[in-house]
């Protein structure tokens, strides 16, 4: 059978479709954050974070080709540039999921579409930082506590890969998947 790709290890949403309709035997990963991937990704495909990409080599077949997923190609060409030749049969989905939806194919989502966990604690984070600092200059200095405290905690974070902030977001109801509910790209369920 034919493959839509080209030269550089890419295939198209069309080629895509046509190659799993034929069943072919092909892994999908999905290379986006848990909370994109919750709302909305290729059926079947499974999740393995940019982030983590070359601790989890073997998460990825040996036995068929692998096609990498993300938004709209750019991080999953930047996973295959990680994965190098230690795993050559990895194709990367042109445009990505914006590409795939476009082209009127079933997504699998798992949640209702929210802001990415990180992006929530970015935004509450900056939003700490800057009200603790305003106040320190305008009210009491004992304020700038509130952006230390959110400093050291982003500091903690980036060294040991550990947010507190993150894992008490992700008890909040709106950020708890739902089962997994399939949309056809023309939006019917």
């Amino acid at each position: 059978m034919e493959m839509t790709k080209s030269s550089h290890g890419r295939i198209d949403a069309g080629g895509l479709r046509g190659r799993l309709d034929s069943g072919d035997r092909l892994q999908l990963v999905d290379v986006r954050s848990r909370g994109e991937y919750d709302a909305g990704h290729l059926p079947g495909s499974i999740n393995v974070p940019l982030d983590q990409i070359e601790l989890r080599m073997d998460d990825l077949s040996e036995r068929c080709e692998v096609v990498l997923v993300c938004q709209t190609g750019g991080r999953a060409a930047m996973s295959r540039d990680l994965i190098g030749a230690g795993k050559p049969r990895v194709l990367v989905l042109e445009g990505g999921l914006d590409a795939w939806s476009a082209a009127d194919c079933i997504t699998v989502q798992s949640q209702s579409a929210r802001w990415p966990l990180e992006r929530q604690v970015r935004l509450v984070a900056g939003l700490l930082i800057l009200l603790g600092t305003i106040l320190a200059l305008t009210v009491a200095s004992g304020w700038i506590f509130v952006a230390l405290g959110v400093g050291a905690g982003l500091t903690f974070a980036g060294l040991t890969g550990i947010c507190g902030m993150s894992s008490l977001f992700a008890l909040l109801p709106w950020n708890r998947p739902r089962k997994p509910q399939v949309q056809c790209g023309d939006g019917s369920s």
